[in-house]
């Protein structure tokens, strides 16, 4: 992990790297260190009540602020707020290696593609993870600003919707995903209460899920994804996304219970 950080020649000046935060005072310096080679980096913070947006300034990033209200209208807000042709996005525990950053550099010159996707090497506890579906991990992250907006209906992994020609990038963006066990869960933990508000608006209810989900669940990452090869970090990655399946139907229920005409007057 320690190349992220290392120092790259060129400079981007068509690019507007996005980072958006809360309370990010651990994670956001060694974000915006990998990102001295864009010309412009932007932070959009949702009222951080740490020193992130201190510590954003300090390192030059352009800091704006606005409530949150969801991932995906934070991202599109922040889009309008670009001037430059491309965007690329990086979450504040990300990293981008000098090997990305030149990819990225030469990607935003040609033609051939609107938008490319991006592997990820996730770290989880300080052990890269190769498999249980955490690698290659693509998103698409960098894309020509008038090409792409995300999916306002898509709540937690947030969806682009790209008017173009996708490509692949090779280099893997840097994930310091989670330091900790504790960690992990509560990210979890949001993950399965904003899931269970999309399977709402979907019209999904729970009825078999609260079993076939979270099984299901755990034989695709642990067995089908092969994440026995990463030992018991591996086993316990897969055990606690086959939990909070199971955590999300729970909330899912919970919803559909609270609607007016399941409430007795």
């Amino acid at each position: 992990m320690g190349s992220s950080c290392a120092r790259t020649w060129f400079r981007v000046s068509e690019l507007t790297a996005i980072v958006l935060t809360w309370n990010e005072e651990d994670y956001i310096a060694e974000c915006l260190s990998s990102l001295k080679w864009c010309e412009t980096v932007m932070v959009l913070d949702s009222l951080s009540t740490d020193r992130t947006v201190e510590i954003a300034r300090q390192h030059g990033a352009k800091v704006m602020l606005r409530p949150f209200s969801s991932f995906p209208d934070q991202r599109n807000a922040a889009l309008g707020l670009v001037e430059t042709d491309w965007v690329f996005f990086v979450d504040a525990d990300e990293r981008v290696p000098p090997q990305l950053a030149s990819e990225v550099a030469l990607a935003t010159t040609t033609t051939e593609f609107d938008g490319y996707w991006i592997p990820t090497h996730n770290y989880q506890m300080g052990k890269l993870i190769l498999h249980a579906g955490l690698y290659p991990d693509y998103h698409l992250r960098l894309f020509r600003k008038s090409k792409g907006h995300y999916d306002p209906a898509q709540k937690v992994h947030e969806y682009v919707r790209l008017d173009g020609a996708e490509g692949y990038l090779e280099n893997p963006l840097i994930h310091v995903s989670c330091r900790t066990w504790s960690d992990f869960i509560g990210h979890q933990k949001r993950w399965a209460r904003l899931k269970a508000e999309v399977h709402f608006d979907r019209g999904v209810k729970p009825t078999y899920h609260f079993i076939a989900g979270p099984t299901l669940e755990f034989l695709r990452r642990y067995i089908r994804l092969r994440g026995y090869r990463d030992g018991l970090h591996g086993l316990y990655l897969s055990c606690i996304f086959a939990y909070y399946y199971f955590v999300m139907y729970v909330h899912l229920g919970k919803i559909w219970a609270a609607r007016p005409e399941n409430i007795a007057t």
